[in-house]
């Protein structure tokens, strides 16, 4: 942010080197606070897209009037950040944090993340998730106890997926979840490409992410495990279902032919399943058309080794 007339402000004598963009609704709004005050404003610029339009109500917090805005109705994370923080928009910013509003961190310091990611060479990482009180999606990215990284999960079973000691496919390695992640400048110039502008829930892009790693993705993705977050697991979008859990969501998604649109979270979690198929398709399609695609990450199966996507 600039000054409407003369030079900034003294007291800030370099511009912020880092961003952190939340989606957030005024229902979570001390859970954000908490979230936006470990992270040091010096090194930081702060971006809140309002997902319910209701922005006065932020005001009161001393921060508030350094960070920017963008407010519209109804949208998610993904369909924000395709269209405001587009590469060259972000350019100036080493780090890009993309994280949801329902993050606990209790535990987390952000500049010693800052310091493991850059000394372990992490171009996508995300901080571990506590998975004795948090809802985890998948193994590979809950904390393991005396351990700074890791980079891969072993011996893991999963809905749709198992792991294996020379497994090299996500979600086994080269795979953070989507809730908060962090990428580098270069990694977010390759995923913001990959954010379908049609598409808002952003399934899928996960276990391609690892095609934006500039390198070997099981060397340049890692989940910190010294600096974790708690995951809450609060719905948001399309409101909680009447308290049903993600799980049970996701089954009647699966399972109904047609969704009672009353029934708003989920209708949400039924067109993120849609949305999947789709990004896997248009993946599957744009390999097939384009004759001069190698993937670097392609290895023949071992025999009793299957890869669900």
């Amino acid at each position: 942010m600039r000054p409407l007339w003369g030079p900034p402000k003294k007291k800030k004598s370099k511009s912020p080197m880092n961003l952190l963009a939340i989606a957030v609704g005024i229902k979570q709004k001390k859970n954000v606070n908490e979230i936006v005050n470990k992270f040091q404003l010096a090194d930081f610029a702060i971006m809140l897209f309002h997902y319910d339009g209701n922005v006065d109500g932020w005001r009161d917090l001393e921060w508030s009037n350094s960070a920017v805005h963008v407010s519209a109705v109804n949208q998610t994370k993904w369909w924000f950040a395709k269209r405001f923080l587009h590469p060259d928009i972000v350019a100036a910013y080493d780090y890009i944090f993309l994280w949801d509003e329902d993050l606990g961190v209790e535990h987390f310091h952000v500049g010693r993340y800052l310091s493991i990611i850059k000394k372990e060479g992490l171009q996508i990482s995300q901080p571990a998730i506590d998975a004795g009180i948090s809802e985890v999606h998948y193994t590979l990215t809950a904390r393991e106890i005396n351990s700074t990284v890791h980079r891969k999960a072993v011996n893991l079973r999963g809905p749709g997926h198992r792991c294996f000691e020379n497994s090299m496919e996500p979600p086994c390695t080269g795979f953070v979840e989507m809730m908060a992640p962090a990428f580098s400048r270069e990694s977010w110039r390759c995923a913001w490409h990959m954010i379908q502008n049609d598409l808002v829930h952003g399934w899928g892009l996960d276990f391609m992410l690892g095609y934006c790693a500039q390198g070997n993705r099981s060397e340049n993705i890692g989940v910190v495990d010294s600096e974790y977050l708690i995951h809450l697991g609060i719905p948001s979008l399309g409101g909680s279902a009447g308290g049903k859990t993600n799980a049970e969501i996701d089954r009647l998604a699966a399972m109904r032919g047609t969704v009672d649109e009353s029934d708003g979270r989920t209708a949400v979690r039924r067109a993120s399943f849609m949305e999947l198929n789709k990004f896997k398709n248009r993946w599957g399609k744009a390999v097939g058309e384009d004759e001069c695609w190698v993937d670097p990450f392609h290895q023949p199966l071992h025999p009793t080794q299957t890869y669900h996507h």
